[in-house]
């Protein structure tokens, strides 16, 4: 592989880190993550759940997944979930594929990244799930962390719906973290917090 290409894909990767999280953003959130501190909190909870689910996991693969997820982002930017959902069915999918296209045009590996990249988007493999797992993990671990340092509360959306989670250890760890919301909460009141 030629160097051009080389650094044509870290240069795309390095774009996460100046790719903010949209959906802080437009809840306030100063100094919102970018995307790219969200992928490692995504790659760490794939560690985590990787040692704790009953499931046998190939760790390499999953920790593949799991830093490749948000990789087409560098090309797309981070478009919110609520903004997808008025998009038509499967555009998000059809967009990122072709984003990541784009990115590994000409790279020698590109066959091996993309079926990484499908592998996740079709959630069928115990890697895939188990990252998407971790996907929402740090989606409210980060959440939490916001609400505690801000008590902002724009973000009360998120914990709304309970996702749903394909490990009972994901579920156990959002159970945890929606404990220690309430416990937060009911301290603010006892504060006499608004």
């Amino acid at each position: 592989m030629d160097e051009d290409a080389t650094l044509t894909i870290l240069r795309y990767a390095n774009q996460l880190k100046r790719t903010a999280r949209t959906g802080w953003v437009q809840r306030g959130v100063p100094e919102a993550e970018d995307v790219a501190a969200h992928s490692y909190g995504v790659g760490f909870a794939t560690l985590l759940l990787a040692e704790l689910v009953p499931a046998p996991v190939d760790l390499g693969r999953a920790l593949a997944l799991a830093v490749l997820h948000d990789l087409p982002e560098a090309l797309t930017t981070d478009i919110p979930s609520p903004a997808w959902r008025l998009l038509p069915v499967g555009l998000k999918t059809d967009v990122e594929r072709s984003a990541i296209e784009t990115i590994l045009d000409g790279v020698p590996f590109a066959g091996r990244w993309l079926a990484w990249h499908d592998e996740l988007a079709l959630d069928e493999s115990a890697e895939a799930r188990l990252v998407h797992d971790a996907d929402k993990i740090d989606l409210f671990v980060q959440a939490l962390i916001y609400q505690e340092q801000s008590g902002n509360r724009h973000l009360q959306e998120f914990w709304d719906v309970a996702p749903a989670f394909h490990y009972a250890e994901a579920q156990a760890i959002y159970e945890a973290l929606l404990a220690q919301r309430g416990e937060m909460a009911t301290s603010e009141q006892g504060r006499g917090a608004p």
